[in-house]
């Protein structure tokens, strides 16, 4: 089989990597799913290079390095899913939608670097929700909101603060009087 007709073949490895920058440029958040990039310096470069490119334009979509890239910026936050060069926009765009809104439910609506930095465990929940290993697994911001609100209620008593556990068992204690 030739390599051009391999590549094109449909697959469910869609996204390359998520990334969120701040308004210097600086990688806030960034998840690579393949090795195109495979050191943090090459990561940094390219990293870089997309805001260089990406950070004074209005539109939504950019070919860079052979790359799909679609994003959006609000405030002092830039966000950027990135695909191949195939890759169908509006799957990356349907990603990078849901990321954004699912942080504006969490974040209630302050999507902003500040409130990001403060949640940044609800950011890596929900990436994780949206998408595995390169795969897009949901793209409704509602359910990413929902799993990660359950997920956030697992947390083992060691890795919560003593509030969390007074109020937890606060809880507990007012249901058993309640019965």
């Amino acid at each position: 089989m030739k390599m051009d007709t391999l590549m094109l073949e449909p697959s469910l490895y869609t996204v390359k990597a998520v990334l969120i920058l701040d308004n210097d440029g600086e990688r806030l958040y960034a998840k690579y799913y393949d090795d195109t990039y495979p050191s943090v310096k090459e990561q940094k470069a390219f990293e870089k290079n997309i805001f260089s490119k990406t950070h004074r334009t209005d539109s939504e979509i950019a070919l860079l390095e052979g790359l799909t890239v679609v994003y959006k910026s609000n405030i002092d936050l830039f966000f950027y899913v990135i695909g191949s060069s195939h890759e169908n926009e509006l799957m990356l765009m349907a990603v990078l939608n849901c990321l954004f809104d699912s942080l504006s439910q969490m974040l209630r609506k302050n999507v902003e670097r500040r409130a990001l930095l403060e949640n940044m465990e609800g950011l890596f929940l929900a990436v994780d929700e949206i998408v595995d290993g390169g795969v897009i697994l949901e793209s409704d911001p509602q359910q990413v909101v929902h799993r990660v609100a359950l997920r956030g209620e697992d947390v083992p008593y060691s890795e919560q603060t003593v509030t969390q556990v007074l109020q937890s068992a606060k809880e507990q204690i007012k249901w058993s009087l309640l019965r």
